[in-house]
């Protein structure tokens, strides 16, 4: 075979790859309604987000979330609990179709994963003893502070903190909530909404809201390239904003309704 002739199979071979690598990536949707059943990834440590309940079920506003999309498109759900440092390789290794468990979005995330629009509020912050003075950033230089590790809050917390801050990383958000709850650091960035459950459950401890690292609104995590599938999920999540389901399912969990959310 002449040099042209064996350069023009090879192209012609990795057109048929880039084809079948093109018409894998858009199976999920298919997929799914075929078996009639939609795996999603779902938090478990993260009250109200995702939590186990009182009747050991999962339940929190992503759980809900989860069932609400299953329901919309006329499948069971099968609810995955992951944690902040598994869920993204679950949907990268097909163990979940979907990931809703109070995954942000930034640069790093959308070169291995896709993402729908925004369904939920949240935000990050630093949260301590009413005794401690810290009103900004500069005012960690010196102390110690739990972080979870790989999620938002560490991204974050990790741009702002002095070099002199210690930084105690834990690998879910029990960890890093017991770490402060039990003396071993002073300090405790995390959402909001843990810090208010875990508030509520230890008056005793003085805690009080510091400052914002950043507010950070949820998205639905996809597998990339999985077009048809992030944009039906987009169009449940436009009808959901439109009916006031959102904003009923912000109430129920968060106290306060969804509001703008970007796309």
């Amino acid at each position: 075979m002449s040099l042209p002739s064996r350069r023009h199979v090879l192209a012609l071979a990795a057109l048929a790859l880039l084809g079948t690598s093109a018409a894998h990536a858009q199976t999920a949707l298919d997929d799914i309604l075929k078996s009639k059943e939609i795996k999603i990834a779902i938090p478990t440590d993260f009250p109200p987000y995702g939590f186990v309940g009182t009747d050991l079920k999962p339940q929190g506003l992503d759980v809900e979330m989860a069932q609400y999309i299953a329901a919309k498109l006329g499948v069971k759900a099968e609810l995955v609990p992951v944690t902040t440092a598994n869920r993204i390789p679950y949907l990268q290794t097909r163990k979940a179709d979907l990931v809703i468990s109070t995954l942000g979005k930034n640069p790093d995330r959308e070169k291995v994963i896709d993402f729908t629009m925004a369904y939920s509020p949240f935000f990050i912050a630093v949260f301590g003893n009413k005794a401690q003075a810290v009103k900004a950033p500069a005012d960690l230089a010196g102390k110690s502070i739990s972080v979870t590790r790989g999620s938002v809050d560490d991204m974050e917390l990790t741009k702002v903190a002095p070099p002199s801050t210690e930084l105690r990383r834990f690998e879910d958000n029990n960890a890093t909530v017991s770490a402060y709850v039990s003396g071993q650091v002073q300090l405790l960035a995390t959402s909001a909404q843990v810090a208010g459950a875990m508030m509520a459950r230890n008056p005793q401890l003085g805690t009080e809201f510091k400052f914002v690292l950043k507010d950070s609104p949820n998205f639905i995590g996809v597998g990339k390239g999985e077009d048809k599938l992030r944009l039906r999920v987009n169009e449940i999540i436009a009808e959901a904003k439109k009916s006031g389901d959102l904003d009923k399912m912000a109430v129920k969990w968060l106290g306060r309704p969804a509001g703008d959310l970007p796309q």
